[in-house]
């Protein structure tokens, strides 16, 4: 069964580059379902994104929000947001990610002006519902950008003048009113976060205590478990025991090292508690994972 994967770094920060530095821009028409465990896990990147929900519905955790979108709806991520995209079944994204300077280059007028405001004070989202007008125009618009990728044509310059239009609209509709101590908030907040997530990702093989996870970012225990639950909305102990199974599936569908040991090497105490907590997880037994990866 061939699946799609999503890397990144210690820091969660994905690890593909989109497009090039000529053209920094990239479409990817996604199915969430293709992935594996059918899920889009926990990144971010510095490039703008915009999706649309073609087919059916997909949740999307986007900074400390869950977000239930269904067919005809899209979104907005703003630079440097972590999110996270699941599916219940098939669910049909095509997307677009691009850097801001695509728009118009950093030292310039039009950047300081109508791009810098956005990425520093709109937020981390924003959802476009057909309901509503301006947001229905930027899906049209988005859908034009879609087709153009898809026909194949040269079509950098058409690209780039319909993501102007769409981001002129944004731009006006986006609450630039003040210098919000939200957006800041979880900013600081965020970076507390893939901090102590990238300690997990060092040490999760270690018998790790939430203890040891908040010293990393010399918080106390219950604000680490605030961070980790407005961030990503599990605990980090839990977190923990994620990134493990994760890593352990990585090592089921590449080695061919027994249970035991990929318990062991994954910071498990024992191979029955490693396998009662990966069907817990994926419903599906470590044996029953590696026949369907081979």
């Amino acid at each position: 069964m061939n699946t799609c994967t999503i890397t990144t770094d210690d820091t969660l920060r994905e690890t593909l580059r989109h497009g090039n530095s000529n053209y920094p821009f990239a479409y990817y028409p996604e199915n969430i379902w293709k992935f594996d465990f059918h899920r889009i896990d926990w990144h971010w990147h510095h490039e703008l994104e915009f999706l649309y929900v073609a087919e059916n519905t997909a949740l999307f955790l986007v900074g400390a929000d869950r977000l239930e979108l269904s067919r005809g709806c899209g979104l907005f991520i703003n630079s440097g947001i972590l999110h996270r995209f699941e599916a219940q079944s098939s669910a049909f994204i095509p997307n677009i990610v691009f850097s801001p300077t695509l728009l118009a280059p950093e030292e310039s007028l039009i950047y300081e002006k109508y791009i810098h405001p956005v990425l520093k004070f709109s937020g981390a989202y924003q959802i476009f519902d057909p309901e509503t007008e301006w947001q229905k125009q930027i899906l049209q618009l988005l859908l034009q950008i879609f087709t153009m990728q898809e026909t194949g044509e040269k079509n950098e310059l058409g690209t780039v003048q319909l993501l102007l239009q769409m981001w002129d609209i944004l731009f006006c509709h986006s609450d630039l009113s003040s210098d919000s101590p939200d957006v800041h908030h979880l900013n600081h907040q965020q970076a507390r976060l893939q901090t102590m997530m990238q300690y997990i990702h060092d040490h999760y093989m270690e018998a790790l205590t939430l203890e040891e996870i908040a010293a990393s970012v010399s918080v106390s225990k219950s604000s680490a478990l605030h961070i980790f639950q407005s961030g990503i909305h599990i605990p980090p102990v839990a977190y923990l025991i994620q990134y493990r199974l994760t890593q352990a599936a990585e090592q089921l569908s590449t080695t061919k090292k027994s249970i035991s040991s990929i318990a062991e090497e994954t910071g498990f105490t024992s191979s029955g508690y490693f396998c009662r907590k990966f069907r817990q997880h994926y419903h599906i037994s470590p044996n029953e994972y590696r026949k369907k990866k081979a």
